[in-house]
């Protein structure tokens, strides 16, 4: 007979395989897109209605750049694990791994290239 408190399941894997990790990690995500969300709305804001060098210099600056990052890093970290979570309940056996390696592969190009494209904006 075993004795296992709650504490104890829910801090060794349950049925899911992960414990509570990824709902801890999917928390986080959300309080930090609660943060950025009204910050790159306000940034991207004050960017809009001047001329292209204009809104190439504002984009420039440290502040902006840095909160456009974030935003998209984040938010398509964000995008990318609730995808999965759709296709771990719906899609099973081979096509699974492989529909989850390709979103992973999407999302992550993604990230890079609006990182890659912010960079050469800046510079």
């Amino acid at each position: 007979m075993r004795y296992l408190t709650d504490r104890k399941r829910a801090v060794g894997l349950g049925a899911g395989g992960s414990g509570t990790q990824g709902h801890w990690q999917m928390m986080v995500r959300s309080m930090i897109m609660v943060v950025i969300t009204p910050l790159f709305l306000i940034t991207f804001g004050l960017g809009l209605g001047g001329t292209y060098e204009e809104a190439l210099a504002y984009y420039s600056q440290p502040i902006p750049a840095i909160i456009i990052a974030l935003s998209l890093i984040v938010g398509l970290i964000q995008l990318m694990c609730e995808a999965n979570e759709a296709i771990e309940d719906y899609i099973h056996g081979v096509k699974e791994k492989l529909t989850l390696v390709a979103t992973k592969a999407f999302a992550y190009t993604l990230i890079v290239a609006g990182l890659f494209a912010l960079v050469k904006l800046a510079l």
